[in-house]
């Protein structure tokens, strides 16, 4: 569904990317660990159109994608969960909502999509006239999801989802990453909880100083001394 071609990106004069290569699986899970400035959230601006690469090249179901524009690449059919979560505070939970369907046009649709996200996050139903601001971080992540699910994707990336979350909340949110791709969302995941994101991948790459070091199934990275020693704590 997705290839990542050995691109490379820079900010300015300084290089983020280099030779980096992944691919993901229509239906499945693919995770992607690495330390902080590693060049994760990199990779996903790239794949976004928020990054240009200057080499290399990004294939969506066989589409070249690198020049496209961001708003084109939501309308193929890719959306992310931004690190940060980044809501509009200042509108409502509704109104947020309805602005990850802004570039659809049936109606009909997008009113089922949004009684689907209200039945997933019923918090978000009783709050959905509050201002999205004054929710809990919890609630906001839940919204950011709900938010990329609104544009219907075919691959939605998740750029740290589980940052500054109580451990409950974090169990919750990789549950319900689970069952979004279960119901036939394949997903690109960033997330520092090596072990949680291990848990639910099919696939896994780590990237250091902007460059995939180790590749493999997220079970033979789970077993991975290297991968123990720097990410997992053992």
């Amino acid at each position: 569904m997705l290839k990542v071609k050995e691109i490379d990106v820079y900010y300015g004069a300084i290089q983020a990317l280099k030779k980096v290569s992944i691919e993901v699986e229509q239906g499945s899970i693919v995770t992607l660990i690495g330390a902080n400035g590693a060049g994760k959230t990199s990779t996903l601006k790239s794949i976004s159109g928020l990054l240009r690469p200057r080499t290399g090249a990004i294939e969506f179901e066989q589409q070249d994608i690198s020049r496209q524009a961001p708003d084109k690449i939501v309308e193929m059919g890719i959306s992310q969960v931004p690190e940060g979560r980044r809501v509009f505070p200042n509108m409502s939970v509704i109104e947020n909502l309805e602005m990850g369907a802004y570039l659809r046009k049936d109606k009909k649709e997008i009113e089922k999509d949004l009684e689907g996200v209200f039945i997933r996050f019923p918090r978000l139903e009783e709050r959905k006239k509050q201002l999205a601001g004054t929710l809990s971080g919890g609630e906001q992540q839940m919204l950011a999801i709900g938010r990329a699910l609104m544009a219907k994707p075919k691959l939605m990336l998740m750029d740290e989802p589980s940052m500054g979350l109580a451990p409950l909340l974090v169990k919750e949110i990789f549950e319900i990453i689970k069952d979004i791709n279960q119901k036939g969302t394949t997903i690109l995941l960033i997330e520092q909880n090596a072990n949680m994101a291990l848990s639910i991948a099919d696939k896994a790459y780590v990237i250091e100083t902007g460059q995939i070091v180790l590749e493999g199934t997220a079970s033979e990275l789970l077993r991975s001394d290297e991968v123990k020693k720097a990410y997992l704590g053992g």
